[in-house]
C-alpha cells in the first residue's frame, strides 16, 4: 500500500500467494488493517471455473466464479490492496521472515499466507475445460447437488471417493450411474452391496467419446458401443493440492497432501499461514473466506505495528449518506 512505503525498507508485512476467494478475502482484511502487503495471483483460481454457484450466501439467484472474484478484487483494491498477476517460483525461509522469487524478482515479507488452492484431477473427457465452464461436467455436489434433483446423473471415478460421492448424490436423485472409466471399481463386497441397495448402477467399461448437442452432454459412448444419456456428470477423481511452495519451506502436510494448520490458520512453520482449499478442511468458498479472515487477523496481531503507518494514513473511505 502506497501510504506505507518506506516502512522497514522493502519488507512486506505479508505476502499473499493466491488470488482466489481466500487470497482476496485476506486482501480485504489486510488492506483495512492498513498492512503493507501484496497479493500474487497467477490467474488459475479453481473458483474461476464455476459457471454459477447458488449456495454462496447473499446471492439467491447465483453468481459465477469470475464475477465473484471480480467483485472481491474490486472491494480489496478500493481500500488500496496491491494485487498483481505473477507466479511465485521459489519461497525460502529467510530471517526475519521469508524471501519469495516472483517472476525472477525477489520479494521479502515477514509473513506469508499460502492460498494456493488445489487442482481437480482431469477425467480425460474431450474439451474438459470448456465442459466445466459450461456446467456440463461438475465437481462439487455439495455446491450444486440440489440442481440435479431427480435427474439422470453419472459419477466418474473409482474407490472410496466415488463410493462416498455417489451415496451423497443419491440423496438428490435415484437415477444414478457410477462409471469407473475402465478401471476396477476397487471397493469391498459390502460397499458394492451398499451401491446395489441404493439402486446405483455400476459400469466399468471405458468411455471413448462424448456427444454434445444444444450445449448439453447428451451421451457418453462406451468402448463396447453403448450410448448412455445423462443430464449431469460429476467427476469424483479427487484433487491435487498446490503445495509445492509450502513443502519447500517445510510445512507439515496431511496424508492427502493438504496443509495442516492450527486454530489461527498458522502452519507448522512460524509466520507461514494458509487458507482455502489447500488447507485440510471442507473445500467450499465460504470456508476459504472464513479461514482467510482468521489468518488475516492472526497476522495483524502477530506482526509488530509501526506508528509511522498512522502518520502516513490516507483519508478513510466513507459511504454515501
Amino acid at each position: 500500500m502506497a501510504a506505507q512505503a518506506g516502512v522497514r525498507g522493502d519488507m512486506l508485512d505479508c505476502l499473499v500467494i493466491g488470488g482466489g476467494p481466500a487470497g482476496l478475502t485476506a486482501a480485504i482484511y489486510l488492506a483495512r488493517f492498513r498492512r503493507r502487503f501484496r497479493v500474487i495471483d497467477n490467474g488459475n483460481s479453481r473458483a474461476s471455473w464455476i459457471p454459477v454457484t447458488r449456495n454462496h450466501a447473499g446471492f439467491p439467484d447465483g453468481i459465477s466464479g469470475q464475477e465473484l472474484l471480480g467483485r472481491m478484487r474490486a472491494q480489496a483494491e478500493r481500500y488500496g490492496a496491491e494485487i498483481v498477476r505473477g507466479e511465485v517460483t521459489r519461497l525460502e525461509r529467510r530471517e526475519p521472515g521469508f524471501l519469495a522469487t516472483i517472476d525472477g524478482a525477489p520479494v521479502a515479507a515477514l509473513t506469508v499466507l499460502l492460498a494456493t488452492g488445489v487442482a481437480d484431477i482431469d477425467p480425460g473427457l474431450p474439451n474438459h475445460h470448456q465442459a466445466v465452464q459450461r456446467g456440463l461436467v461438475r465437481y462439487c455436489p455439495i455446491c450444486d447437488g440440489y440442481e440435479v434433483m431427480d435427474r439422470n446423473v453419472a459419477v466418474l471415478g473409482h474407490g472410496m471417493r466415488v463410493f462416498r460421492e455417489a451415496l451423497f448424490i443419491r440423496t438428490y436423485t435415484p437415477h444414478l450411474t457410477v462409471l469407473s472409466l475402465g478401471r476396477k471399481l476397487d471397493l469391498a463386497a459390502d460397499e458394492r452391496q451398499q451401491l446395489d441397495a441404493a439402486g446405483i448402477r455400476v459400469i466399468e467399461e471405458p468411455v471413448t467419446d462424448v456427444i454434445v448437442a444444444h450445449e448439453q452432454i447428451t451421451h457418453l459412448v462406451l468402448r463396447d458401443g453403448r450410448r448412455l444419456g445423462f443430464d449431469a456428470i460429476y467427476a469424483a477423481l479427487g484433487t491435487k493440492p498446490r503445495a509445492t511452495l509450502a513443502e519447500s519451506i517445510g510445512v507439515k502436510l496431511d496424508s492427502g497432501g493438504c496443509l495442516v494448520v492450527d486454530r489461527h490458520q498458522q502452519t507448522s512453520v512460524p509466520g507461514a499461514y494458509a487458507a482455502g482449499d489447500v488447507v485440510s478442511a471442507l473445500d467450499q468458498i465460504s470456508v476459504a473466506m472464513g479461514q482467510a479472515a482468521i489468518a488475516s487477523a492472526a497476522i495483524h496481531n502477530a506482526v509488530p505495528w509501526s506508528w509511522t503507518y498512522r502518520d502516513a494514513a490516507e483519508p478513510a473511505l466513507t459511504s454515501s449518506p
